[in-house]
């Protein structure tokens, strides 16, 4: 799938970590990025791009907007900034090396039935 963020490029692989992430979260996330999007049922966050180091910081800033300390605009101009570093400039950085964050376990929410 051709993906255009944070430069074009074309999105075919598919990484995805177990995480849940807080309903009230969900609008900053669609803001942040289309290509990295949880799954509330399975208890997941997915990221799909070309590249494994653009994946992982596509998830790592997605959990800097689940905790809150950047917005889904922050996070956007954050991963713009990191991307070109990385791709352009081959400076590395933690959030492409490996998540910032406590694995998660029991991430599924199957919701409550109503009949």
């Amino acid at each position: 799938m051709p993906h255009n963020f944070p430069t074009p490029h074309p999105d075919f692989l598919e990484q995805t970590i177990n995480y849940r992430a807080p309903l009230d979260a969900f609008d900053a996330i669609a803001y942040y990025d289309g290509s990295c999007y949880p799954d509330r049922t399975k208890g997941e966050v997915t990221a799909v791009c070309d590249k494994e180091e653009m994946n992982m910081l596509s998830i790592n800033l997605f959990h800097v907007i689940v905790t809150r300390k950047r917005t889904g605009e922050e996070a956007r101009r954050c991963m713009i900034e990191m991307a070109a570093d990385f791709l352009l400039h081959h400076i590395s950085s933690p959030y492409v090396e490996q998540f910032l964050f406590p694995q998660q376990y029991h991430t599924e929410d199957p919701d409550k039935a109503y009949f």
